[in-house]
């Protein structure tokens, strides 16, 4: 690391159909700007091509090497880290782990932070946030976009037929390209029902939502027939009777604690021959959360097979659901550049942050410790990561 700087390291992504990066080459050079080393690993599934970084300065390494980085060196990136690997991780990592909300898996993926300490730390790009409580960058808006466009995508092959499922899907290169698409398979959808489709979202009011509002209206929905639910409309507890007189539902709830089912096997059985209901996009994606709202499907779907059926239904057209944890990535360089600006600022800030914990390796801080400032964001993300450790240590 060159000396007085503040090195970074951009490690691959291995989860498949992934495409979107942390770092864009422009966030890259305003850290570079600023006196950040940036280290880039190649990675042949990114949409943004090696070439994209090294020309802005970036030092290039070899692919899924960050092991072998200094333990002083931040690792940044998004999605899970490669699976059936119980290594110590002895590295500052800024990602999404998925494991702080009690999901399958979550005390085996703390376990290997806890391994590897005193130094290990995981800044949890999900939980960083501001004086106000809200996330500082989210993919929000692009996964609502994103998941309404699948769904609508999933009703158009099965409103052909009954038998028909949505293949695999491949990112676009940008927003026109999506909508102008699916703009064409819901006139499809408009002649085989003798109506334009109906959408329900909940959630509307949030970043989300409004990324899947806002594709319904641009694909040529009517604004009428997209319900826009939000939590005064989700007060009275479901499961709601609305949701199956819909052709798609997308949730889009930020979930923390048990609710009522929004829809439940009960509640589709009792519609009958009465449901529209065709497509539910589970956006929020708590699949295995315990206190999942949508219990009708168990496992993740993914791009190559973007739908799983919901069992048991026997009146009526089948349902699918659309349950991909990483649906942003069907736009990945728009997302991925909206991303990482919302982030930038936080990651200015990272030296100070850094500097300061190196004072106090493997020791935990209280929230109340969080304190203001600039490194407030990172002060309260490490006591976060603590709170949830000895949580682990505890199951």
């Amino acid at each position: 690391m060159s000396s007085g700087k503040q090195q970074l390291w951009l490690r691959c992504e291995t989860k498949e159909f992934e495409h979107r990066a942390a770092l864009t080459p422009t966030t890259a050079k305003t850290l570079m700007d600023n006196g950040f080393d940036i280290v880039v690993e190649r990675d042949p599934q990114r949409i943004f091509n090696d070439k994209e970084y090294e020309d802005v300065g970036c030092k290039l390494v070899d692919h899924n090497s960050w092991p072998t980085a200094p333990i002083t060196t931040p690792i940044i990136g998004l999605k899970e880290l490669p699976p059936n690997d119980d290594s110590p991780l002895p590295h500052t990592h800024i990602m999404f782990a998925h494991c702080y909300k009690q999901q399958g898996g979550w005390v085996d993926v703390l376990k290997r932070w806890d391994q590897g300490q005193p130094s290990g730390m995981l800044y949890d790009l999900e939980f960083l946030q501001d004086e106000r409580g809200r996330r500082v960058a989210a993919f929000g808006y692009h996964a609502g976009f994103a998941g309404a466009a699948v769904g609508a995508l999933a009703l158009a092959e099965q409103v052909e037929s009954d038998k028909a499922r949505l293949g695999e899907i491949k990112p676009y290169p940008n927003e026109k390209a999506l909508v102008d698409y699916v703009k064409q398979q819901l006139v499809k959808v408009e002649t085989k029902l003798g109506r334009k489709p109906k959408a329900l979202v909940i959630g509307a009011l949030g970043r989300c939502g409004r990324g899947a509002v806002d594709f319904f209206l641009a694909a040529g929905l009517n604004n009428d027939d997209i319900y826009k639910w939000d939590m005064a409309e989700t007060a009275k507890g479901g499961p709601f009777d609305e949701i199956l007189e819909v052709d798609i539902f997308v949730n889009c709830i930020y979930l923390t604690s048990k609710i009522p089912s929004f829809v439940s096997p009960e509640s589709i059985a009792a519609a009958a021959e009465k449901r529209n209901l065709r497509v539910v996009v589970d956006v929020s994606c708590d699949t295995t959360n315990p206190n999942n709202p949508i219990p009708i499907y168990s496992i993740n779907t993914t791009f190559d097979k973007p739908t799983v059926d919901v069992d048991g239904v026997a009146v009526g057209p089948p349902i699918t659901v659309v349950s991909i944890d990483h649906l942003p990535t069907l736009l990945p360089r728009e997302s991925s550049e909206a991303f990482s600006t919302d982030l930038l600022p936080s990651l200015l800030t990272l030296p100070g942050a850094i500097q300061e914990r190196s004072t106090r390796l493997g020791k935990s801080i209280q929230p109340s410790e969080a304190g203001t400032g600039g490194n407030r964001v990172w002060r309260e993300a490490e006591a976060l990561f603590w709170t949830k450790l000895e949580e682990s240590r505890r199951a």
